[in-house]
């Protein structure tokens, strides 16, 4: 891999980790599709995963082995090309069946080792092809920026592009560094709680004890990745897992705000990314939702619209058909009224109290919606509620895309 290569800079990368890719034999494609995580010594892990009640093999042994470890983990094994979801028991034995693998080359308990699957729904993970692969993936794990953006392309799907973000926090005169990296290009309406898919695996130097760990990571999942949505599928895979090697000394209590803001701003870029890289993608929209009667009431409204498929098809034409968001909060669920509501594309009025608004121009309008990035703000004018929400368009490639991705 070249220098051009690279996703990280060298000295982005926290301590004591090591990262390793193969190809495993799993995608048809032939492409790397298998890549490893493995922490120099157990380091403090916190997880959350997808609300869908149809839950993929390596979730739930993910929830049992961090329940064991007491919060520790040594290894992330994540498989693409395959979901290891709706396989039954032999599903859960693949997954223990490559944990197992992963202990013995890399010296740690089985319940030690994270594992993750991304791919087609209801076919067998033929572990043997990764119980193969491990030994190659030993030997190359390394701790460099040239290992990390291989793991970052390994683990991708449908995606066209790798997604990575880094941040330093600078604590008492020194410095925790934080990475991460994520894959997803459709099947993306995540709601990750503690009960083409989304993963993501974020990695610090910083020491912080698991609990405090999760703390910092619901925080940071509930304004970032929980703010998405391309189509509105929940996947029956997402899972977001941070991993505290504290190599870098800097113990953190919860709340730090250094340590938080740093958190926050790289699962904030990850999560736009997925947004960006959406299957079939030609316009990101910014929902900025206020004056609702609380956040979680604006948050439904954002992701009412953001599901409506006349609004994204709207979107897809560039027609500024504000009626079609009037509906969709109406039937939000949230107590609104509606003569209060105002609504702009941008800068341009487009509703006035619930109604079109004098300073409407639709020429403008069209063109304002032409950009592939562009903003709707909605005031619904009722209390302090607010919600900023990134999601896209819905285009004929994003059928062509799903129409044809298993066969």
């Amino acid at each position: 891999m070249s220098s051009t290569d690279l996703l990280l800079a060298p000295d982005a990368l926290p301590a004591g980790f090591r990262f390793a890719c193969v190809t495993a034999g799993l995608k048809a494609s032939g492409k790397p599709d298998f890549a490893l995580a493995i922490a120099d010594a157990p380091a403090s892990a916190a997880a959350l995963y997808t609300a869908n009640r149809v839950q993929a093999a390596p979730l739930i042994v993910d929830r049992k082995h961090i329940a064991r470890s007491g919060g520790k983990i040594r290894v992330v094994a994540v498989n693409s090309g395959n979901a290891n979801c709706a396989t039954g028991e032999a599903g859960i034995q693949a997954a223990e069946q490559v944990c197992a693998a992963a202990s013995e080359a890399f010296a740690c308990h089985d319940y030690e080792v994270f594992p993750s699957s991304t791919g087609i729904i209801g076919v067998p993970l033929p572990a043997e092809k990764l119980v193969a692969a491990m030994p190659a993936a030993s030997a190359q794990a390394a701790g460099t920026a040239e290992a990390f953006s291989a793991f970052a392309r390994g683990i991708l799907t449908t995606d066209t592009r790798p997604k990575v973000a880094s941040a330093r926090a600078e604590i008492d005169g020194q410095t925790v560094r934080i990475v991460g990296t994520c894959k997803g290009a459709g099947m993306i309406g995540p709601q990750l709680v503690p009960h083409a898919t989304m993963l993501g695996y974020i990695f610090t130097d910083a020491a912080i004890e698991p609990a405090v760990l999760d703390s910092y990571l619901r925080a940071s999942v509930d304004t970032s990745f929980n703010c998405i949505s391309i189509d509105g599928d929940m996947s029956t895979n997402d899972t977001v897992l941070i991993l505290a090697s504290g190599t870098s000394g800097v113990a953190l209590p919860a709340g730090h705000p250094a340590f938080r803001i740093a958190l926050d701003a790289v699962c904030l870029s990850l999560a736009r990314q997925i947004v960006h890289d959406g299957e079939g993608v030609t316009h990101v929209v910014e929902l900025q939702i206020k004056g609702a009667p609380s956040d979680a009431d604006a948050r439904t409204i954002a992701k009412t619209i953001a599901h409506s498929p006349l609004v994204k098809t709207a979107w897809a034409g560039m027609d500024p058909n504000w009626g079609r968001l009037m509906a969709a909060i109406g039937y939000s669920g949230v107590a609104i009224e509606p003569e209060r509501i105002n609504i702009w594309f941008g800068r341009h009025e487009i509703c006035r109290n619930g109604g079109r608004s004098p300073l409407y121009d639709e020429a403008q309008a069209h063109a304002y919606l032409q950009q592939r990035e562009f903003t709707v703000r909605i005031d619904l004018g009722l209390g302090s509620g607010t919600c900023n929400f990134f999601t896209t368009d819905l285009t004929h490639e994003y059928v062509h895309i799903n129409a044809d991705y298993s066969t």
